[in-house]
């Protein structure tokens, strides 16, 4: 609706995890970099946290991106499976023919498909999103599949990838044999103030503006400011932002803007501007008239010093015109 208006070639503002629209942050490039290492040396399990909305899955999809011909992926979304479930989810996402209906049975077609991968030089990693939903029992079966190994190689790559939550469910006593098997820890920190105005340059000029600053430096202030520097946010906001001022036919996003599509995401109804109707402002406009008139005469009849003259004439080019 508004990429004519802003002369943009795409939405810079979908919520969708489009590796195309990646902002690397200083967090972002380090966990990034984190992850490559981990995987290509085949660190075994690794964990990556970070507040929702801070771009976890988008990171993921890049790292996909990353390492694709060199290694397969299993990307579990679900992480309500129980472990049976989740088991036969990757086989299936990994093209591996199930080879029996018991849990042994599938463990084995499992392995078959790792040894053959290992053979071929590549390299097989397990993505487990919002991992902090597991529960304690599926979370140690899933240890025990990094049992998958020969003596110089783990055979299967696991990312546990959550919530901060993740990381207080890795220390209950029953899981510590899995704390234990954690070869690399990363995070993604929230965008500070000036990252915040980076990450919207960025999407913007991915998207094909040619007007990098179309939010004003206020503008992004207040984003920052609401958002708490977490990606998602920021894209649902400024996306009503470009919305509203097609709508009010701005060139640029005020942070006037930013409060309309801040209360309608708060309170579901854009704000109306408050404005007297034409009675009423000359009502106010006459009442103030007359109250100037009033003030001038009691200023001749008691001769007020120039201090309070001063004053009525202040409020004379207030009211009059």
């Amino acid at each position: 609706m508004y990429l004519n208006f802003y002369g943009l070639a795409d939405r810079p503002f979908n919520t969708t995890p489009n590796p195309k629209f990646l902002y690397m942050s200083p967090g972002h490039r380090e966990a990034l970099a984190q992850l490559l290492y981990g995987t290509q040396e085949r660190k075994g399990f690794i964990v990556l946290t970070g507040k929702v909305g801070t771009g976890k899955t988008t990171l993921l999809h890049t790292l996909c991106q990353r390492l694709n011909g060199q290694s397969a992926f299993s990307f579990v979304v679900n992480s309500t499976l129980r472990f049976d479930e989740l088991l036969e989810y990757v086989l299936e996402d990994l093209g591996i023919a199930k080879g029996g209906d018991s849990r042994a049975q599938r463990l084995i077609s499992l392995n078959n498909f790792l040894i053959e991968r290992e053979r071929a030089g590549q390299n097989t990693i397990l993505i487990i999103d919002e991992a902090q939903n597991l529960d304690a029992a599926t979370l140690e079966q899933i240890r025990l599949l990094s049992n998958f190994e020969t003596p110089t190689n783990k055979l299967l790559q696991i990312l546990l990838v959550g919530q901060p939550e993740l990381k207080a469910k890795l220390d209950l006593p029953e899981l510590r044999q899995l704390k234990q098997r954690v070869g690399l820890r990363c995070q993604i920190p929230p965008l500070t103030l000036e990252e915040t105005r980076a990450y919207i340059r960025t999407r913007l000029r991915i998207a094909g503006a040619k007007d990098l600053g179309l939010f004003s430096d206020e503008a992004v202030v207040r984003l920052s400011a609401y958002s708490g520097g977490i990606p998602r946010v920021i894209n649902t906001v400024c996306d009503h932002c470009l919305l509203f001022g097609y709508a009010d036919q701005k060139r640029r996003i005020s942070r006037q803007i930013v409060n309309q599509a801040i209360e309608y995401l708060e309170a579901g109804t854009r704000p109306q501007p408050r404005e007297l109707n034409r009675p009423t402002a000359r009502f106010v406009r006459w009442s103030l008239g007359t109250l100037v008139a009033t003030l001038a005469v009691v200023a001749l009849v008691l001769r007020l010093d120039s201090t309070a003259m001063t004053f009525v004439q202040s409020i004379r080019h207030l009211v009059m015109p």
